[in-house]
């Protein structure tokens, strides 16, 4: 499947070829998983020239409709722009909506944008384990801006954060206890935060949660506080603003990109490293059957987690040392 014409396809822009791409990608077989390192290697080096921005929010708090107008912005603008819509899989069926790119009608039907809905599968944090791999490959098919869009509030703030340059979270109009529950760890992640839904009877509501997340700022030591805004996705609202901020971050923040790129990829190697551990375990017959009698011991109460663990571990590395 990866040949020379597959690959000028891609870097071409050609949409059925990047979509082909990210399902090659995303795939669990053993012999796509090995092409898909083999492409990955080879568009490296036509990779990292977009702009990479996490929004992520709770349902409801209306991210879809925001990116639906920020990227019909960027485009008009002349960009090419790129969503990655992360919904969350059941834990009981496995299923998922993946309902984001209807919610993105008019930006689908661009033909400067691409839009890809993935499931979540078994990823805690809110991506796909192939999030990164997908940014990439978007960024060699040309596109300028490169949007993740995730479910939050809580580890995906984490996540996300570490795959963008600007990390957005949508706020709804303050529910009270809750808000003093996750101010300070999205203060201190988030670039950009947006209070939405500032319209008809929540208005008011938005404009204290507006002035309470400044207020909550001025006692944040960061080097670069996150700017605050108030808005309406469904009206339109304020959306120009949150577009001139993201213009001028990117500007003004290309050294700080760059930190923040190399400390992502370090993060990568290490979170692969774990992946392929786990790998090790889950596909070795014999190391199961022991961890399943180590199991049993536990639950007779005949050793304790610790030293079951540390009996495994010691196994794990006999049978596979890792040198």
């Amino acid at each position: 499947m990866i040949n020379k014409s597959f690959i000028s396809l891609l870097k071409s822009g050609d949409r059925k070829t990047l979509a082909k791409a990210i399902t090659l990608i995303e795939s669990k077989n053993i012999d796509h998983r090995r092409e898909a390192e083999k492409l990955i290697e080879i568009i490296l080096p036509y990779t990292g020239n977009s702009k990479r921005i996490g929004i992520s929010g709770v349902t409801g708090s209306g991210k879809s409709t925001l990116i639906n107008f920020l990227g019909l912005s960027l485009i008009k603008n002349g960009y090419k722009v790129a969503v990655l819509a992360v919904d969350p899989t059941s834990p009981i069926n496995g299923g998922s909506l993946l309902g984001d790119k209807t919610r993105m009608e008019e930006l689908s039907m661009e033909t400067n944008s691409f839009i890809r809905p993935s499931p979540s599968g078994n990823s805690l944090g809110g991506i796909t384990t192939k999030t990164r791999e997908v940014i990439l490959l978007c960024e060699a098919a040309g596109y300028d801006f490169v949007i993740v869009e995730t479910l939050g509030v809580g580890q995906s703030e984490h996540s996300v954060h570490d795959l963008v340059d600007l990390f957005t979270v949508i706020l709804n109009p303050g529910t009270g206890d809750d808000i003093q529950g996750i101010k300070k760890g999205i203060i201190e992640l988030a670039d950009i935060l947006i209070i939405n839904k500032a319209d008809g009877y929540l208005l008011k509501q938005a404009e204290i949660t507006y002035n309470d997340y400044n207020q909550a700022i001025l006692i944040q030591n960061r080097e670069i506080p996150p700017e605050v805004f108030l808005l309406s996705a469904l009206k339109n609202i304020g959306i120009k603003k949150v577009f001139d901020s993201i213009e001028l971050f990117f500007k003004k923040n290309n050294l700080n990109i760059e930190k923040r790129r190399k400390k992502q990829s370090t993060l990568w190697m290490h979170q692969l490293i774990e992946e392929q551990i786990k790998n090790i375990i889950k596909n070795d017959i014999t190391l199961n059957k022991e961890i399943n009698e180590y199991e049993t011991q536990i639950n007779k109460g005949n050793i304790s987690p610790i030293n079951a663990s540390k009996k495994i571990v010691q196994q794990i590395f006999k049978i596979n040392p890792l040198i």
